[in-house]
């Protein structure tokens, strides 16, 4: 009995389009995040704002919110204003990561890095701008029918992936441990929970709390949630080593040139790929409990780690 139920749930996913999916989902996303910057005075930080944000990218963050919200019960509509935040919250990183301060990075998504365009003091600015900008989003563009207090949960929970405890904390170490070559495991886990996992599960979980989900939802969707981060960072990791920049849409060998220590390095390539491999399983299991409103959700975690680019 258990073998048919997995053999019929696999034949369910095979039926979902993904790509069908995720072009819609981008589609209503880049829309959203097009209506929500008008270029206004001073014209040039909403332009290098509007440069950076609808610059191209796969919108994987604020899709994970979109998918997540629809599967405890929510819509589209009341998720968007949180979904676009995110996303906003995420470009104002990678304009922040690619400054010389940083990562130093002169392509970003197939095209020059903002402060390449604007310059460096612009560049900051509009991420700094982005980033109030979004919290601001979901404070006043969250419909009505939304309490109040899930939007309040929401901003605290983007807050904290974002601060010292999240997004800042892991970058942090992460520039420490630039050209140390005994960086163990669990240093390498903690960068990348906080730097790229934070955020990730901030855009699971908050789609999910706008939607009304419960203590017991949470708990599955932080778990799915740090499971995907984790294999997310492992093939981005791989990808640094073996994609192109024509593919990669930005600068290859970043991680060698700087000599971090990353999973590859640690696990080599294809153990790398296999402990991705699990993780997205483990995710996979969480949702269960969800029958076919979990198929999105299921689909994107396999998505993340067969991608190239």
């Amino acid at each position: 009995m258990v073998a048919t139920d997995n053999f019929q749930k696999k034949s369910e996913q095979a039926r979902f389009n993904l790509a069908a999916y995720l072009k819609e989902r981008q589609r209503l996303c880049d829309t959203a995040l097009d209506q929500a910057i008008p270029v206004v005075y001073p014209e040039k930080i909403y332009e290098a704002m509007r440069y950076s944000l609808l610059g191209g990218g796969k919108r994987v963050r604020p899709i994970l919110c979109l998918a997540t919200s629809e599967m405890i019960g929510g819509t589209l509509e009341m998720t968007m204003p949180t979904a676009c935040a995110v996303e906003m919250i995420h470009t104002m990183s990678l304009i922040h990561d690619d400054l010389p301060a940083m990562d130093n990075d002169d392509y970003r998504r197939g095209k020059f890095t903002s402060h390449k365009v604007y310059g460096e003091d612009i560049a900051i600015l509009a991420g700094d701008s982005l980033l109030a900008l979004a919290f601001e989003f979901v404070a006043t563009q969250t419909p009505k029918n939304v309490p109040s207090e899930r939007s309040l949960q929401v901003i605290a929970r983007l807050g904290k992936a974002l601060g010292a405890a999240g997004l800042v904390g892991g970058q942090v170490v992460d520039l420490e441990s630039e050209g140390k070559s005994d960086i163990s495991l669990e240093t390498l886990n903690f960068i990348h929970n906080h730097k790229t996992t934070a955020l990730l599960e901030a855009c699971v979980v908050c789609g999910g709390i706008t939607a009304g989900a419960s203590a017991e939802d949470i708990q599955k969707l932080t778990r799915y949630s740090q499971n995907i981060g984790l294999a997310f960072q492992i093939i981005d990791d791989i990808l640094d080593i073996t994609a192109t920049q024509e593919k990669l849409g930005k600068t290859p060998g970043k991680d060698l040139k700087a000599e971090k220590v990353t999973y590859p390095s640690l696990w080599g390539i294809e153990e790398s790929r296999a402990k991705a491999q699990q993780l997205v399983e483990e995710a996979c299991v969480e949702l269960a409990f969800y029958g076919d409103k979990a198929i999105p959700l299921q689909a994107i975690a396999h998505f993340i780690i067969n991608r190239d680019h």
